[in-house]
């Protein structure tokens, strides 16, 4: 599977963004993930979807509530809505993948993932 993430930029706190995920290969095979990595700091995980979109998210605590996981597999697309952005979101984000039989299995840490993509830059200005 192949990924490539989009949707970064630069915006003023509490503003919001969305990120896409485009997937190619076995897509549906597979669960996706977020995670970040701001400067200075280690990768961190921020959310999971399962590969049924409707049968489990996982997010990490300082983004509930602000972000939403989603997919729409016709579109082979996975996205991460971000609200109420602050500085400290303000990182590298990538999307990564997991081939799953299950269709509800979400994994939680950077290296149970096989697949990434590229990048995309988020900055938060206060």
């Amino acid at each position: 599977v192949q990924l490539q993430a989009s949707g970064g930029g630069l915006v003023q706190a509490g503003g919001s963004l969305r990120l896409s995920c485009a997937t190619s290969g076995r897509t549906l095979s597979v669960a996706v993930g977020w995670f970040r990595q701001a400067p200075g700091k280690e990768r961190e995980f921020v959310a999971a979807i399962s590969r049924d979109p409707g049968k489990k998210t996982y997010y990490t605590d300082s983004v509930k509530g602000r972000f939403t996981i989603s997919r729409d597999n016709a579109k082979n697309t996975v996205y991460l809505q971000m609200n109420n952005l602050n500085p400290e979101d303000t990182a590298v984000y990538y999307c990564a993948a997991h081939y799953t039989f299950s269709t509800q299995q979400v994994k939680k840490t950077a290296a149970e993932y096989g697949y990434w993509g590229q990048g995309t830059l988020v900055t938060v200005s206060s």
